[in-house]
């Protein structure tokens, strides 16, 4: 039986999300097929193991019993995770172990992690990781050059404008003329964050600079969009690699205005909708299928799997649009989705336990195409060299 190691956590203000999400998928995974085990990386950056990481009410009171540090070593495409050597294992000791990871899941979110970092761990160690490559991870995360990417898929994107937080510094009042062409009102954030963090909108100048100064606190880069007014948020989920891709449904979370604040998305959420293993259809956060036509439910379809396609995602991905009832616009892809998105695909009679199966099994097979590849090419340059580091003659 192939082993699991669900990642959740990490140095990322993101990191309590990451938690609800990975005990979902923990709560969920087929275990006839897999062994779960779940890797929890603490905000300080140690890697935890043990059987008191699977209960959630653990985290809540910061009680981790049988926990243990241990360190990531990797053998044969597999991850090997080793007791930190500081752990004294004398015979009154409680026994630590190493563990074997076949394939990893990793349900993280934000900075760190969900960003690509991680994903380089494993892919240069030949590891199946879950949720597409260090490009998709790291384009999936940086708002600027997602669009940008998009945009030259001719996918609609908002009017938008960008920015150091060092250019900040030196000239605020270029940067404002320059963001006022948009026109007010405005969206600023964070360029590489999600779940809502540091977002703001901006009705004037007074909103906007302390708008900025919010953002700035939480990256080096920011985005200022126009603020697309009487809009309607469209989710659509996307499943699959390469050309292979199947759409969900398409949500609308109702009560949406310009943006969902975290509170929204992962405090306000009432029973029977994200974090319930038996979520079915609409609720009062969500209606599914969202209120719209055949002919807007295929184009977001389309724009959906494009922008999956754009970025080389694989496994499983959120998108999110901005709807006006005449105009779509692509608003972002979420890499690794809260919840994985599972209430998106049950109406596809998809359920999350089979949802989370595919997304395992399209990270070995992209693995394996990984493996085809040719990673040596043997031309004996080393030998050519003289002492000096020039070519001998």
């Amino acid at each position: 039986m192939k082993k699991i190691g669900i990642i959740i956590g990490g140095k990322s203000v993101e990191h309590e999300v990451s938690i609800i999400t990975g005990l979902q998928v923990y709560d969920n995974l087929d275990t006839a097929k897999y062994e779960p085990r779940i890797i929890y990386i603490q905000k300080n950056g140690k890697w935890l193991v043990g059987n008191s990481l699977h209960d959630i009410n653990n985290y809540k009171h910061k009680k981790f019993e049988d926990a243990y540090e241990v360190l990531p070593g990797f053998k044969d495409g597999k991850l090997i995770l080793y007791p930190h050597p500081e752990i004294k294992q004398g015979f009154f000791s409680k026994k630590y172990e190493n563990y074997t990871i076949d394939i990893v899941f990793p349900a993280v979110h934000g900075t760190n992690v969900e960003d690509g970092a991680l994903h380089g761990i494993f892919q240069m160690n030949g590891v199946p990781c879950a949720f597409g490559s260090v490009l998709s991870s790291a384009v999936g995360m940086d708002k600027i050059i997602m669009k940008k990417v998009f945009q030259s898929f001719d996918l609609p994107v908002v009017d938008y404008t960008w920015f150091f937080r060092s250019s900040w510094k030196d000239d605020k009042i270029k940067i404002i003329e320059d963001i006022e062409k948009i026109g007010y009102p405005l969206i600023v954030k964070p360029a590489n964050l999600g779940s809502s963090v540091g977002i703001n909108k901006a009705s004037n100048k007074e909103t906007l600079i302390e708008s900025i100064e919010v953002a700035c606190s939480y990256d080096r880069k920011i985005i200022v969009e126009k603020c697309v007014e009487n809009v309607r948020e469209i989710n659509c989920a996307v499943l699959g690699y390469e050309n292979n891709l199947i759409a969900s449904l398409c949500e609308e979370p109702i009560g949406w205005k310009e943006f969902l604040t975290y509170e929204d998305k992962y405090v306000n959420k009432s029973k029977g909708t994200e974090g319930s293993k038996s979520s079915k259809g609409s609720d009062s956060k969500h209606k599914i299928p969202a209120d719209i036509t055949e002919e807007t439910t295929a184009l977001i379809e389309n724009y959906a799997k494009e922008a999956f396609k754009s970025i080389d995602c694989c496994g499983d991905a959120r998108i999110d649009f901005l709807y006006d009832g005449n105009n779509i616009y692509v608003n972002e892809i979420n890499t690794i989705p809260g919840s994985i998105a599972f209430y998106l695909w049950e109406g596809k009679n998809i359920l999350f336990k089979d949802l989370i199966t595919k997304i395992i099994e399209l990270a070995e097979f992209q693995q394996n195409q990984r493996n085809d590849n040719t990673e040596s090419y043997d031309i004996d340059l080393l030998n050519k060299m003289a002492k000096s580091g020039k070519m001998n003659k």
